[in-house]
């Protein structure tokens, strides 16, 4: 079947992303990886997903900026963006906060650790 949903797991934890990417190949979906903003990004460029699951705190360029970044883009404001982050409520020294991931313009908010058979519901939710 080749017209699986293309889904782009971003997070700068390759074990993370390994897990997640095999629960949604499990599930039918086709997945593309990427472990930092600028590289997904470059990712989302070269093959435009249907959904992006995307962590905040990163490299180069974080969830935010990205989902910002995609967020008022003509071209690609109609991708769900899923904001994925451990960062918890109680760390006020962090600029990554819940209730900045609430603020962003993303589809979705997801804390740390997340439970894949939830993951998996808003995924659906959002496509």
């Amino acid at each position: 079947m080749n017209d699986k949903q293309l889904i782009l797991v971003v997070d700068d934890d390759p074990d993370l992303v390994e897990s997640v990417a095999m629960k949604l190949e499990s599930e039918g979906f086709a997945v593309d990886k990427a472990y930092d903003g600028v590289e997904a990004l470059d990712r989302i460029k070269a093959q435009r997903p249907a959904l992006i699951i995307l962590d905040v705190m990163m490299p180069r360029k974080n969830g935010y900026e990205l989902c910002d970044e995609l967020k008022t883009s003509d071209e690609y404001k109609d991708i769900p963006v899923l904001l994925l982050t451990a960062v918890a409520d109680a760390v006020t020294s962090s600029n990554y906060t819940h209730q900045g991931g609430k603020n962003t313009l993303a589809d979705d908010y997801i804390p740390k650790p997340i439970e894949l058979n939830e993951l998996m519901e808003l995924v659906r939710d959002n496509l």
